[in-house]
């Protein structure tokens, strides 16, 4: 099924005609070409990070059927761990290192020392990047962050609320690239700058979620991307098509049923895909997946002590939302290399009790430098779990106050934000206090990128975090309201899952 332009981007048929023919004799020598079509679905690739498997997405689309289990645990151990375990000639060249290292730098700032370092340097860590990672210009080279010891301040009393603010980039995407031109950080570079919406409905115009779609130009580039809860995508053809081809076939499929419509660079208006045939049954009951991905450091015991005590009102006032969706809880720690561990993750369950006993044992500890594990974390998240297939509106949660480690190789953020987009996955990303610009800029990337928003905490001192709840913010947003971060938290499920189609 064609779908032709609006009058005033319309092209002659053959003109798109050819760029299908010429689609499908690209990807008909690939060998990865399913049945249905050529390479338009491809099978998942071992490893994405290999040149030969470029456009093959390096992710197996989300298909558990449900999370009616014990709580499954698994830990990726440590340095501090490992150490356990090694000889003694290893200890004891990390006990060398340590003593020629200043004992501040061996450890994460306390969360004092994090919001006075906020307010006197918002530059970031200077870090040998890899070639993939953009740089700020050599005057705006970031300058070595500065600890600043502040007057000591009495602990905030348990009971007090944890309030924060909110950002939608996507809605606002005129003032995000905006920031982004004006924030000169260390990150890695996905292009966005050419974005297009994608609409999908049946053939009753109603709107169709997590629909699989594929998108491909002549020369072989290609993305993918599921839809939201609101049938729609955001497509960035920069991001996986640095020839910037001028056109774009873009297929849709759900239950069976397949729709091919044209995308073409410029154009101003949304690419409608109409899937036709009879819709599938709807769901009795929406399903969500919701992931708590949190930075476990030390300086974030103030987070996880918040989340612990509102988690019950969160869930219970998920519960209540009309649509009473059937929840699975994932829950998913980081801390760094150094520390007794580097992700522990925890699967998918349904018994709250049990989540509510993971999530009352972690603790907030090590971290030593400011950057963390988030690169090996995230791609736990995507890759790791067991997310419920067809139908499952799928978030994430995510509670850091530094930003990942670009020097390690491995895992990056970017990749896995490019496949959580291919599963569905939305990220919503939560700056808690101490996030400099590097982590600001990194944690909107993946949030944009995904069809998540930028949350914040706020406080009544924007730069002091023990000054209490407020309304001010040292990050580099406008036109926010606040409430408490439990509430934004089942404001932005609700929300999602009001995008629903009646039934589901």
């Amino acid at each position: 099924m064609i779908h032709a332009f609006a009058p005033r981007f319309r092209r002659p048929l053959v003109v798109l005609l050819c760029a299908q023919l010429l689609l499908t004799a690209c990807g008909a020598t690939e060998p990865s070409a399913m049945a249905d079509g050529p390479v338009r679905w491809p099978t998942p690739a071992p490893d994405s990070r290999t040149q030969a498997t470029l456009t093959v997405p390096n992710f197996e689309a989300p298909s558990a059927t449900g999370c009616a289990r014990p709580i499954q645990t698994h830990e990726t151990p440590g340095l501090q761990r490992n150490a356990q375990f090694e000889g003694h000639a290893l200890r004891e060249r990390r006990a060398l290192a340590d003593a020629a290292t200043p004992p501040d730098a061996l450890r994460k700032p306390s969360r004092a020392e994090a919001s006075g370092a906020l307010a006197a340097s918002p530059a970031p860590i200077a870090e040998a990047p890899p070639a993939a990672m953009a740089m700020p210009s050599p005057a705006a080279s970031a300058a070595p962050r500065i600890a600043v010891q502040p007057p000591a301040q009495a602990p905030r009393p348990a009971s007090e609320p944890v309030t924060a603010g909110m950002v939608d980039d996507n809605a606002d995407f005129g003032e995000y690239l905006a920031f982004r031109g004006r924030t000169q950080v260390a990150h890695r570079e996905r292009d966005i700058s050419a974005r297009y919406l994608l609409q999908v409905r049946d053939a009753r115009g109603a709107v169709v979620p997590d629909a699989e779609v594929a998108v491909q130009a002549a020369n072989g580039a290609a993305m993918w991307a599921r839809t939201d809860a609101g049938g729609r995508a955001w497509l960035h053809p920069n991001a996986f098509d640095k020839a910037r081809s001028e056109v774009y076939e873009v297929t849709v499929r759900k239950n069976g049923r397949q729709s091919t419509a044209f995308l073409q660079r410029g154009q101003k208006n949304a690419v409608d895909v109409v899937l036709p045939g009879k819709p599938g049954a709807a769901p009795a009951r929406a399903r969500l997946d919701l992931v708590f991905l949190i930075d476990a450091t030390g300086s974030m015991d103030d987070e996880i002590a918040k989340l612990k005590t509102t988690l019950r009102t969160i869930a219970d006032q998920v519960a209540r939302l009309p649509s009473r969706p059937d929840t699975c809880f994932g829950l998913v720690a980081y801390r760094d290399r150094n520390d007794d561990f580097l992700v522990r993750r925890h699967d998918f369950t349904n018994d709250l009790n049990a989540f509510q006993g993971v999530l009352d044992a972690l603790r907030a500890a090590g971290g030593g430098d400011y950057p963390e594990a988030m690169n090996e974390a995230l791609n736990e998240t995507v890759h790791k779990l067991s997310w419920r297939g067809n139908g499952t509106t799928r978030l994430v949660v995510l509670l850091a106050d530094a930003p990942p480690h670009l020097d390690y190789g491995g895992p990056q953020y970017d990749d896995d934000m490019v496949a959580a987009l291919g599963k569905g996955i939305k990220v919503f990303s939560v700056g808690a206090s101490g996030l400099d610009q590097q982590g600001e800029y990194i944690q909107r990337q993946i949030a944009q990128y995904t069809g998540g928003r930028f949350v914040f905490l706020t406080y009544k001192e924007a730069a002091n975090p023990a000054s209490g709840p407020g309304t001010q913010t040292v990050h580099d947003v406008g036109n926010y309201s606040v409430q408490t971060l439990d509430r934004l938290i089942v404001r932005l499920v609700s929300e999602e899952l009001g995008k629903l189609p009646a039934g589901s």
